[in-house]
């Protein structure tokens, strides 16, 4: 009775430690809008966007860069901390302007069985791969996925705008605003391209919150041919986009290849 007990709660535990592995990752700040030449933290939340359930360890950390105008930095390990479940990055600014930080983190591959791959990709809004693995009658298949996830956040240092938020860091999947989200009041509109190695990726769903109506104002957007969204910025809070761009790979011993990206900024 024990031993079944023992692989009852193993089990449990394994299925958790394999959803903690799927979620998404952010970058969040304290504060958006910070001081030139001053002490600044960042936080990854691995997780959801208001709660992080995991660190990230530093070898899984690929590239990590904060640019700005005249302004790059590439913080090693010794700059990072974790507090509870959140692993947070000290780095001091330059000079005024508008900032990006990135960090892209090393694929992992998971196994997931037919029935919790088809729930993820549901819960998560994968649904261009959902309706091809019901149209090929392949949701009884398990599958082994390998992950990587690529995330920004863009932020204000003192009060000079610049162009530094259209910088491209390189990323297998990349958001890239076309236009300064610190010049945005709510009302407007932020139109945003996503690139896939470098070339923008037409028709992918695109799922945008602001930490104000984070459960009930999703907005649910698609890409156009030229791999542009167009976000209403309907209040002041935390926003942030998400998506996950999966193919089909022929690697061995992998099914699926994921990257998973997502975006934050402030708006006043």
């Amino acid at each position: 009775m024990k031993n079944k007990q023992f692989l009852a709660k193993s089990f449990v535990l394994l299925f958790i430690l394999l959803l903690c592995s799927s979620h998404d990752l952010f970058i969040r700040m304290s504060s958006y809008y910070l001081k030139p030449h001053s002490k600044s933290t960042l936080m990854l939340f691995n997780g959801t966007f208001s709660q992080s359930e995991n660190i990230i360890t530093r070898n899984r950390m690929d590239d990590v860069v904060i640019t700005g105008p005249s302004f790059l930095n590439h913080p090693d390990t010794t700059q990072w901390y974790d507090s509870g479940n959140e692993t947070i990055l000290n780095f001091n600014t330059g000079e005024p302007g508008t900032y990006v930080a990135g960090i892209s983190t090393r694929p992992r591959t998971i196994y997931l069985n037919a029935a919790d791959f088809n729930e993820y990709l549901e819960h998560d809004g994968v649904l261009d791969i959902l309706e091809k693995r019901k149209a090929e009658k392949q949701t009884d298949k398990p599958v082994n996925e390998k992950y990587a996830k690529h995330v920004k956040a863009i932020f204000q240092v003192g009060e000079l705008r610049t162009n530094n938020y259209l910088h491209e860091l390189g990323y297998p999947l990349e958001f890239i605003p076309l236009r300064n989200p610190y010049e945005l009041k709510p009302g407007d509109f932020l139109d945003v391209k996503l690139l896939s190695e470098g070339k923008p990726l037409a028709g992918k769903y695109v799922y945008v919150h602001s930490s104000v109506n984070e459960e009930t104002g999703e907005q649910q957007l698609i890409t156009n041919n030229e791999g542009i969204i167009r976000v209403e910025i309907n209040c002041a809070g935390e926003w942030y986009l998400r998506t996950i761009h999966m193919t089909k790979t022929t690697e061995e011993n992998t099914d699926y290849l994921s990257h998973w990206s997502t975006l934050t900024f402030g708006i006043r």
